[in-house]
């Protein structure tokens, strides 16, 4: 019998969480999804030990503020990642926009611009990037106005039916409902453990899916922060699920069948919903776990996003010595 990564892979196109070179190379995903975190960890990699020297002696060659010129080192890094895992995947590669830009549309629509042309200076067209943003109110109207340019988004950071049903209505290209997240936050909260069919995290990306396909959403949904295989099984027939390479290595070793839980032909019928910005805020605000997830998230990717700077600074400094 075929692996469970394989039948998964009948049903769910495979995207993995990883900036890891050499995972991505073995396991074979279509896409792959990146994040400040995964770009800081990357870089340290010996797979990057040119790229980060290219790029800090890049800088040193920039005229300006040293702040503006750490930053846009930071960010030829981030893209030299991608650009990295484009090369080995057929799909699409994520690139978020800065944590610090997320209740900023404006300027996440001009990051997001800088982002395409950076990749286009190496030859990577838009069809292959997905720009990454935080499932703000702010982040969901950046995502808004991206798609009629023909750039296709990837929200990140969904944690609430609320943010759902805001990316639905600004069609974006994809949505990332968190599942571990949830998890850790309900197991906190209620000191209980939970099987993979109670996991809060996974009954919300089912719901989600199934609004979706109810209502004739051709917004893709990818169920994202796993904290185990179970929960992985449990969304089996997902549009998409990105998953890191341990946990892609756990179902590439596990044998027996492995059970479709998700279709786009079987659905409970649901009224579709339309949502302002006050229904936006006020619902997202009566959901504590989707508020925190939200806002804490936001600041892990921040924190990472500034070691990344601090790192850079430290470099450039070290090579003008």
């Amino acid at each position: 019998m075929t692996s469970k990564l394989e039948q998964l892979r009948s049903m769910t196109v495979v995207v993995a969480d990883t900036g890891d070179i050499e995972a991505v190379a073995r396991l074979k995903p279509v896409d792959c999804t990146t994040n400040p975190s995964i770009v800081l960890k990357a870089i340290g990699s010996p797979a990057f030990a040119d790229k980060f020297k290219e790029a800090v002696s890049w800088g040193r060659k920039q005229n300006g503020n040293d702040d503006a010129i750490v930053a846009a080192v930071a960010d030829r890094l981030a893209i030299s990642v991608g650009a990295a895992l484009a090369e080995i995947v057929p799909g699409r590669v994520s690139t978020e926009v800065d944590a610090d830009l997320s209740f900023d549309t404006e300027a996440s629509i001009a990051k997001a611009h800088q982002i395409i042309a950076a990749y286009k200076e190496l030859g990577i067209e838009r069809e292959r990037i997905l720009i990454k943003l935080a499932s703000t109110w702010e982040g969901i109207r950046a995502a808004e106005v991206l798609q009629t340019e023909g750039i296709d988004c990837n929200l990140t950071l969904l944690f609430s039916q609320a943010q759902a049903i805001a990316c639905a209505e600004a069609k974006v290209f994809l949505i990332s409902p968190f599942v571990g997240r949830i998890l850790d936050w309900h197991k906190k909260a209620t000191g209980q453990d939970y099987t993979a069919e109670t996991d809060p995290g996974v009954i919300s990306v089912r719901n989600i899916y199934n609004y979706y396909k109810a209502n004739g959403i051709s917004t893709i949904v990818m169920g994202a922060s796993f904290r185990n295989v179970g929960e992985i099984e449990a969304l089996a027939g997902c549009d998409r699920l990105t998953i890191s390479p341990n946990l892609l290595d756990e179902l590439d070793k596990a044998e027996g069948k492995l059970e479709r839980k998700l279709s786009p032909e079987t659905f409970t019928a649901e009224p579709m919903q339309s949502i302002d910005e006050k229904t936006f805020r006020w619902m997202l605000n009566e959901d504590q776990m989707a508020t925190e997830k939200l806002s804490d998230g936001i600041r892990l990717f921040s924190k990472d996003l500034t070691a990344l700077r601090e790192l850079v600074r430290k470099e450039l400094l070290r090579a003008a010595a």
